[in-house]
């Protein structure tokens, strides 16, 4: 079969006369003739691509779900059942079926990919939240460090705050390397007990 072109004309109106022609055109497409499926296209395309554009409401998309109608009534016009209905209703019934389920389709996709967003997005920072508690730590902290001796605040004061090494502080405060090392140890034992952090 060449293939379908489709031109958005404004549709015509068919006389009732016209109707069992349609029968017949579709009857002959069934045998594979395609002129006259290409009669029938014409003749119909216009009302179809209408009633599609009604439920989709996209130009582009109404032309391409008509396009998947055409191809769809190709390929089962040996299945049409005249008893049943003439062909306009039985093409805008496969049109209108045929666009549900592209709008469906549309709203399932865009349902999808916001749950996804919602699964992936970061979550918000709260910057304002953790400093607060930064802040309360650290008073903790500071309070904690005032009940240790002078000499257990300094050393610790020098290895924690001032960044120096265990042998640097001893050198600092011009002590034996031993006696800097029980400071801090017995200074950060007295601490862990007042903060009630676990060993």
């Amino acid at each position: 079969m060449t293939s379908m072109r489709f031109e958005r004309s404004q549709p015509a109106a068919l006389p009732p006369a016209a109707e069992p022609n349609l029968a017949d055109l579709l009857a002959r497409a069934a045998r594979g003739d395609e002129a006259a499926f290409a009669e029938l296209y014409d003749r119909t395309s216009a009302r179809v691509y209408g009633m599609v554009l009604r439920v989709v409401r996209d130009p582009a998309q109404s032309a391409e779900v008509t396009q998947d109608i055409y191809l769809e009534v190709w390929r089962q016009s040996a299945r049409f059942d005249a008893s049943k209905g003439g062909v306009l209703p039985y093409l805008l019934m496969i049109a209108h079926r045929r666009a549900v389920d592209r709008v469906r389709a549309a709203q399932a996709s865009v349902v999808r990919d916001d749950k996804y967003a919602q699964l992936t997005e970061d979550r918000p920072y709260d910057s304002v939240a953790e400093q607060v508690q930064l802040n309360l730590e650290s008073q903790r902290v500071r309070k904690v460090l005032d009940g240790l001796t002078a000499p257990q605040r300094e050393a610790i004061s020098l290895a924690y705050f001032g960044g120096y090494s265990h042998s640097e502080v001893a050198e600092l405060l011009k002590l034996p390397l031993g006696t800097v090392k029980t400071r801090i140890r017995d200074g950060l034992i007295r601490m862990r007990d007042a903060l009630g952090v676990a060993a």
